[in-house]
């Protein structure tokens, strides 16, 4: 997966010139990797602050167009070549410069969280829509048939109704450095921003319907740097109420501290649903092209005290009509639905406008609840 054949550019469809904004680690993953397996698409620009550093990614990466310096992202929109924008920025700077591409009347492929708030993330929507432009939030793991699959699985009632669910994402201490951007306030940091706005969706999206309201939410603070109070969550629990009396509890953390001090842990990348009629649980949920496993366990017998249970894997999509090969990554399903919108073709699955701003409002449900405490 992270070495996908490459393929030759089509000739029967305009490929689409994509620039990118800000020479981040994540975009060779969520991006220029993908598409060299994608026949429609080209990564034409990069725009760094840094000239040397836009030049270096460029040249690693073999892009022909390179913008540095302080006006460099804004010199990248006005660029006539460019019809699709990916923004990697910080978070703090997602509802700035996305506005700014829309502007432009770029299409936007926009990475997680959206915004710093559900106003913003709304207002982006809205301006894409008066501008007939696309705009996706880039939740990839919601494009692999993995993950379709157990929704699919809790969607068809063999396990009856939903009673809880819970979804957890943490890493290890040391995986991030203390100087992240992600531990920065100002650019919108924070465990719950960054790896919390993944376990909100999910749990959202198994249970097909968003928090009626947060029951309790624990952060855990990066320690101050100065006398007043951090603003900054490294990680947070919270459990929330959803309709039909379902719980739903989230962990995530970005530098979670090893076991008795000494056993690192490991990165935890999970979830678990109970029902009424057995249980789901899926290994690495966000990653499945790396490694997954969906386990079923439905109870049988007399007052269901048997457990039948079985253990899927699913690497390749299920129906005929579904584009993908068991190597495509996350990343490289999500590339194939933006492009085929587009194109004007139907894409497999989408992440709409109202799941992100329902999203944004989720979050901002977990932080009013940490703040009144």
């Amino acid at each position: 997966a992270t070495h996908p054949p490459t393929c030759e550019l089509s000739t029967s469809s305009t490929p689409i010139k994509f620039g990118i904004l800000g020479a981040a680690n994540i975009a060779p993953t969520a991006l220029i990797v993908p598409a060299k397996s994608h026949p429609e698409v080209i990564i034409y620009a990069v725009a760094a602050r840094s000239l040397d550093k836009a030049k270096t990614f460029s040249g690693k990466y073999g892009i022909e167009k390179v913008y540095g310096g302080p006006n460099a992202y804004q010199e990248l929109l006005d660029d006539p070549e460019v019809e699709a924008v990916y923004n990697p920025l910080p978070n703090g700077l997602h509802y700035e410069w996305t506005m700014k591409a829309l502007d432009a009347g770029k299409h936007v492929l926009l990475e997680k969280p959206s915004a710093d708030t559900a106003a913003e993330t709304r207002e982006m929507f809205e301006l894409a829509e008066k501008k007939g432009l696309v705009l996706l939030e880039a939740f990839h793991y919601r494009f692999h048939p993995a993950v379709q699959r157990a929704k699919a699985i809790l969607d068809s009632g063999e396990l009856g109704a939903i009673k809880s669910v819970e979804a957890t994402l943490t890493v290890p201490r040391g995986i991030l450095k203390d100087d992240d951007i992600r531990f920065d306030y100002s650019l919108g940091g924070g465990g719950l921003m960054d790896m919390g706005c993944y376990t909100i969706n999910c749990l959202r999206y198994l249970t097909s319907s968003n928090p009626t309201s947060v029951l309790s939410a624990t952060p855990d603070y990066v320690p101050s740097k100065t006398d007043s109070p951090s603003l900054v969550d490294a990680g947070t629990t919270a459990t929330l109420a959803f309709p039909s009396d379902i719980t739903g509890t989230l962990t995530c953390h970005l530098c979670k501290p090893p076991t008795l001090r000494v056993i690192p842990k490991l990165p935890n990348v999970t979830f678990q649903v109970t029902c009424e009629n057995g249980e789901m649980n899926m290994y690495n949920f966000v990653m499945p092209t790396l490694y997954h496993w969906i386990e079923v366990s439905v109870k049988t017998g007399k007052g269901g005290k048997d457990r039948k249970k079985r253990v899927e894997k699913v690497y390749k999509p299920t129906d005929p009509g579904w584009k993908g090969e068991e190597w495509w990554t996350t990343y490289r399903f999500q590339l194939e639905a933006f492009v085929d919108k587009l194109k004007g073709r139907k894409p497999q699955t989408w992440v709409s406008a109202e799941d992100s701003i329902s999203n944004m409002e989720s979050i901002e449900k977990v932080y009013e609840k940490v703040s009144v405490h």
